[in-house]
């Protein structure tokens, strides 16, 4: 903790990147799962005045596709497992979503307590999707619209329990003082110790929508069946 002759503050930027990635079987073979997560994170401390008392969070959504071809379902699968975004050393995604998280927090003294005075969140989410390149027949185009449907439903649930992390994060921390703190050491633990609580609890809840998702005889099967035509 650095401090100036005009103001005690504290900054508290923490990225969390997080990426998920949706995969499908090759007609035949077993199910495997259609999601993976890894978790890294990057805090950064430092110095910043916050003379008035702020707080909001933001999403800012981007969403990219990649071409596929073929002439059915199969094919359509087949091709996203070859041509899908880059997941891991050798896996191909279906579909993806990513997502970076920026908090920026300032504060400083306040009648012997060093208090949060501005509690910023940026949420950036990433979201990838394939889309069909070749001219498809009616039958097939219907199949696609359900399996495509299914699949932005599925990345933007991971991306709801994104914003409500971030809505959850804001409720966590907003006004946090601690006492005797004049260097503000010990707010700025107790804010990383709160979001590294809340971010725990929200991936808990991303890895149980997946379970529910993937279980055999579950939703995801049924896209995948509903695609290739199999009754």
């Amino acid at each position: 903790m650095q401090r100036s002759a005009s103001c005690e503050g504290m900054q508290h930027s923490r990225t969390v990147e997080t990426s998920t990635g949706l995969w499908f079987p090759s007609p035949g073979t077993r199910r495997r799962p259609m999601r993976r997560t890894f978790l890294t994170c990057l805090i950064v401390i430092g110095t910043l005045c916050a003379p008035e008392a702020l707080a909001g969070t933001r999403a800012i959504v981007q969403t990219r596709t990649y071409d596929i071809t073929g002439s059915s379902g199969t094919a359509f699968i087949e091709a996203m497992d070859s041509k899908g975004p880059k997941h891991g050393f050798m896996t191909h995604a279906i579909a993806t979503t990513a997502y970076t998280v920026d908090w920026d927090l300032g504060g400083g003294q306040d009648n012997g307590f060093c208090r949060l005075r501005r509690v910023n969140g940026t949420l950036n989410l990433f979201y990838t999707f394939p889309r069909v390149g070749s001219p498809m027949t009616p039958a097939l185009k219907r199949r696609w619209n359900r399996f495509f449907a299914g699949v932005r439903a599925h990345e933007e649930t991971h991306g709801r329990i994104a914003r409500e992390m971030m809505r959850a994060t804001e409720r966590s921390i907003a006004g946090l003082r601690v006492a005797d703190d004049p260097s503000c050491d010990k707010t700025r633990r107790e804010a990383r110790l709160r979001i590294k609580t809340v971010y725990a609890e929200y991936e808990a809840r991303q890895n149980a929508f997946d379970r529910r998702e993937h279980s055999d005889g579950g939703h995801v099967e049924h896209l995948i069946a509903a695609l290739i035509g199999k009754p």
